[in-house]
């Protein structure tokens, strides 16, 4: 029964799966600061509308053009390069989902990060070499980028107690949200002081050691790991004696397809990432639109919600633990709590930015808090799949990860559409639009929402021990 949770404690911040969780936060850091560093980038890796290189170019311009070389890319060119790694992380999202059930976590993520990581110091000479070396190298990215993202969630499957699952999760994964912040950051001041291809070597530099340092210190099973205490060794897997793990690798696809709290969670995914993609892909557009403030002003302002959403993703993780361990709420409650409060808030101050913000502070805010409350969303759909079905968790991550994306993808298009077709009153649809999608994903969650192992993911089971 989800009630039936052990109240057994252990040390847990000075204890080796905290400073595992740790290492992976730092892990998504990079992987998402080389991920976003090439929409910075990129401004100066193309030619201005300035001519370079004629006689009366200065000095201090041929060194800048030595330090920072340029291309010709047309905007749309700029574009395929810069979404070329999402069809990276599509292809493997379903595929390593399974796999990662099979195969060794350890492996997987640490061979991953460093093709990353790989990927990024290549960029540099993929790009002399023109767009189709460099579109493919951020494919290539992507599939390694699409591997962490996915394999990760499975660490928590023998390394989380249950009473630790969300704010271990949330702390490995608000990396994700710091990446971004970071990368926004210091991308600009690299690019001047040492050149655009120095941000690719320092990231992909970083990623490979980290990819090292996890293949060193990670043990798939905490019974493996030679650095951890007894006390710790039977506390994680005390808390876990009741639950199953496959025998086979067999998927009971039908039973799946025909689970409405899976297509619950699915959903919530779909809406999840919708609101993620508006918010912080047009978030610079809006401000520049609005505001009328210069790039690196923009830049500045458009980081805050990162740093806003890494510090709210860690919070709620120990808020939704808490409530947990003091048998406030029953774990189903505590899902649709979170999974409430990261859907709405953000439609609702994503409305409040377009009606109410009428100067330069209020419009900050209300963006920053339309933003940043989505994370709320880690303790609830996005980590409700380990809930109902632990046995098959990698499999199902890939799968509404994968529908998510396709919510992302399709939120950013339309968006696009909508402010070509009509800029006047185009904010207000794209948020309007936001806030329908996340209230009826949010009501069909409310209705079918589960957590408690279901039957289909019972079958063959056998206890650990």
């Amino acid at each position: 029964m989800e009630d039936q949770l052990p109240s057994r404690k252990a040390p847990s911040f000075c204890s080796l799966r905290y400073g595992l969780c740790l290492l992976l936060h730092f892990c998504n850091v990079v992987m998402m600061s080389q991920r976003m560093c090439l929409s910075l980038t990129v401004v100066a890796m193309v030619n201005s509308t300035e001519p370079h290189g004629w006689p009366n170019t200065s000095t201090k311009d041929l060194l800048d053009n030595i330090k920072n070389p340029r291309y010709n890319w047309s905007p749309e060119i700029r574009g395929v390069i810069l979404s070329s790694i999402l069809y990276g992380m599509l292809i493997v999202k379903i595929p390593v989902g399974y796999l990662s059930g099979i195969y060794s976590i350890r492996k997987m993520v640490s061979c991953a990060l460093i093709l990353s990581s790989l990927s990024s110091l290549l960029i540099p000479l993929a790009a002399d070499a023109g767009e189709m070396p460099l579109i493919a190298c951020r494919v290539v990215q992507g599939l390694g980028q699409g591997t962490v993202s996915i394999a990760q969630h499975m660490v928590w499957v023998k390394w989380a107690p249950p009473l630790e699952r969300g704010r271990l999760t949330s702390l490995s994964v608000s990396g994700l949200m710091l990446g971004p912040f970071i990368a926004l950051l210091t991308t600009g001041f690299i690019c001047q002081a040492l050149g655009w291809p120095f941000v690719f070597y320092i990231f992909g530099a970083c990623g490979c050691a980290l990819g090292l340092f996890w293949f060193i210190l990670f043990y798939d099973d905490p019974k493996d790991h030679p650095c951890i205490s007894v006390d710790e060794k039977e506390f994680i897997t005390s808390s876990l004696v009741a639950q199953v793990t496959s025998s086979g690798q067999s998927l009971p696809i039908k039973a799946m397809l025909k689970s409405l709290p899976l297509w619950a969670i699915s959903l919530g995914c779909f809406a999840f990432s919708w609101t993620n993609h508006v918010m912080f892909l047009y978030s610079p557009t809006f401000i520049s639109s609005k505001l009328h403030v210069n790039v690196t002003e923009n830049g500045l302002l458009s980081a805050l919600p990162y740093l806003f959403s890494w510090v709210l993703g860690i919070l709620v993780g120990q808020v939704a633990d808490l409530f947990l361990s003091r048998n406030m709420f029953h774990v189903i409650t505590i899902r649709k709590l979170f999974t409430t409060l990261g859907l709405l808030l953000p439609s609702l101050f994503g409305i409040c930015l377009c009606h109410l913000s009428s100067g330069f502070h209020s419009t900050i805010i209300f963006l920053i808090l339309a933003s940043a409350t989505a994370v709320f969303c880690i303790v609830g759909i996005l980590i409700n799949p380990l809930d109902i079905a632990p046995r098959y968790y990698g499999f199902l991550k890939g799968v509404t990860v994968l529908i998510g994306m396709t919510g992302g993808l399709t939120s950013s298009t339309l968006a696009g559409i909508i402010l070509n077709r009509d800029p006047e009153s185009s904010w207000s649809k794209i948020f309007f639009l936001m806030a329908a999608i996340n209230i009826i994903s949010l009501t069909f969650y409310l209705i079918f929402a589960k957590a408690e192992i279901q039957d289909w993911a019972k079958e063959k089971q056998h206890t650990r021990l």
